[in-house]
Parts: C-alpha cells; structure tokens; sequence
C-alpha cells in the first residue's frame, strides 16, 4: 500500500508515526498548560494587591476589571483547552485499559471545568459555581480512578504517585469540610492546582518520551 523510501529501502511505519504524534503533541500541551495556568495566576495576584490567601478565593481574581481579570481567565481557559488535547494523549496511552479510559474521561471533564471557570467568571451565577465544584471533584476523582489502572499496567511507581497527588488533591478540601482553616479558599484551590498540575507534567514527559 505504500512505497518503499527509495535510498533506505525500507516502508514508513504509519502506525507508529501516528501513535508518536498522537502522544508527543499532547504531552507538550501538557507541561505548557501548567506553565501558562500559573503564570497567569501569580501574574493576576501580582497585580491585584488587595489578594490575600486566607480570606480570598483564586476565582476573586476573575471579576477584578482590567489586567487582573483579563490574565487570570484567560491563563484558565488557555490552559484548560491545553489540557484538553493532553487528555487525547492519555486516551491513546489508556486505551486498551477500561479503568484507564473512564479515569481519562473524567479527567477530560475537570478540562472542561477549567475553561468553563474562566468563561463564567465568579459574578455569573450558578455557572461559575458549578464549574468551580466539577473541577475541584473530577480531578482527585480522576487520579483515584486511575491507580488501580496503572496497576493493572504494570506500572506501580505511577501508580503509587498517582495515589499520593489524588490524596493530596482531595485533603485540603475533606479538612475544609470538617474544619474551616481559612477564611477563604485559595489555599485549597492552589494546593489541589499544583497537585492535579504536577501530576500533569510528570505524565506529559513520559508521554513526550514514550513516543521517541
């Protein structure tokens, strides 16, 4: 069906040209949704001075007018459809795993969450406040779902990590609801933001790598 590369007299492997972009792309949309997420963020934060981590939510920072505003709801929206074509890149690596597959579409939806918490700023009522709830939930949720798949793999050390950042995602906001610790609810959000991100750049480099 195809020809032979004529001065290495061999055929392409399609597949695996395809399998290659189909993780190596997403795994660098992967590291740059982090990157673009939190610089974004402490941008924001740099330039709203009122912020404080105790008594404010990150989402406060999306209904401050001007620069703040315009950096931190677009730093979610960017990152959540950055996040969204990485989620492509773990389908592929999932695929033949039925845990994995339902882990990777709950990973999808707090993706979508994400943009949707920047589309629907904190005054757009009850829009903003269910995105905020969907993405706080599917993401521990997701990770959670995914350890036994990564067992199931036979990749324990993944698996064990994975464990680790779905629990440290996921305490902050069980200690909240049992003890209120701050006034707002910034820490939580970031603690589970740079949980759920970490996670997302350690496996977007196994993807970028796994695919060469």
């Amino acid at each position: 069906m195809y020809e032979t590369i004529p001065f290495l007299g061999m055929k392409p492997d399609v597949s695996r040209l395809k399998k290659s972009v189909l993780l190596k792309f997403p795994g660098v949309c992967g590291i740059l949704a982090s990157a673009i997420a939190f610089c974004c963020i402490f941008l924001a934060i740099a330039s709203y001075h009122e912020f404080e981590w105790t008594s404010n939510a990150l989402s406060d920072l999306g209904v401050v007018p001007g620069f703040t505003m315009n950096v931190f709801n677009f730093g979610l929206i960017s990152s959540g459809v950055l996040c969204l074509i990485f989620t492509l890149g773990l389908y592929v690596f999932f695929s033949r795993n039925t845990l994995g597959k339902i882990g990777v579409m709950l990973f999808g939806l707090a993706c979508l969450a994400l943009v949707a918490i920047g589309l629907f700023p904190e005054n757009v009522h009850p829009n903003h406040f269910v995105a905020s709830v969907a993405f706080f939930v599917c993401l521990p949720l997701a990770l959670l779902v995914l350890v036994p798949a990564l067992w199931q793999m036979r990749r324990a050390s993944f698996s064990l990590f994975t464990l680790v950042v779905a629990l440290v995602a996921a305490f902050p906001w069980l200690l909240l609801s049992v003890q209120r610790y701050v006034e707002g609810v910034a820490v939580p959000e970031m603690i589970s933001a740079v949980a759920g991100a970490t996670w997302a750049v350690v496996f977007a480099v196994k993807l970028f790598k796994g695919s060469e």
